[in-house]
This record gives structure tokens, sequence and C-alpha cells, in this order.
């Protein structure tokens, strides 16, 4: 059963293009995860600094594998999650 990450993320207009950045790179490594399924970076209309994650594993266990990437560490945890100004997340499995 596929397990559904959706994620907004806000930031200041001034850190917009680090955390764009920086969610382009980690786009890249986690299509490359053998439980990922879709990884989309959005950004909202009319709305700087807004982003929507749209992601989607295997499993759980895919997800929290792509948790524990080294990539994951560096580019979220270290570069993005700091210049964020407000962090929301969904999870949700496919009926």
């Amino acid at each position: 059963m596929a397990y559904t990450v959706i994620a907004r993320y806000h930031c200041a207009a001034d850190d917009e293009a680090s955390v764009r950045a920086a969610l382009l790179k980690v786009r890249e490594h986690t299509r490359a995860e053998p439980a990922n399924l879709a990884y989309e970076v959005h950004s909202e209309v009319g709305e700087t600094g807004s982003f929507v994650l749209y992601e989607q594993y295997a499993d759980q266990a895919g997800f929290e594998a792509h948790k524990a990437a080294s990539h994951f560490k560096e580019l979220i945890v270290e570069t993005v999650w700091p210049l964020l100004t407000d962090r929301s997340v969904t999870f949700a499995e496919v009926l």
C-alpha cells in the first residue's frame, strides 16, 4: 500500500532561492531511492516562499529509509528546515 507525504514549507522571501535549490537537489536523490514512487516539488502560486511537496513511497518503511538518507539530513534537516518560518506535514495511505 503506497504511503503518501504532503509537506507545506514556508520561508522568508530572502530565503526562497536557497530553499528552492535545496528542494530540487533532494528531488534528484529521492527519485533514485528504491521505495520512492513519486517526489514532486511545487511552488505555491501567488505565495512567495511557499512550497508544497508531494511524496509517495511503496510503504512507510520506504519513507523512514528516506528520512535516514544522508541527502535528507544534509539538504532538508540542515539546510531547508532552519530557513523555514512554518512547516506542516500530512501523512496518508492510498485506499
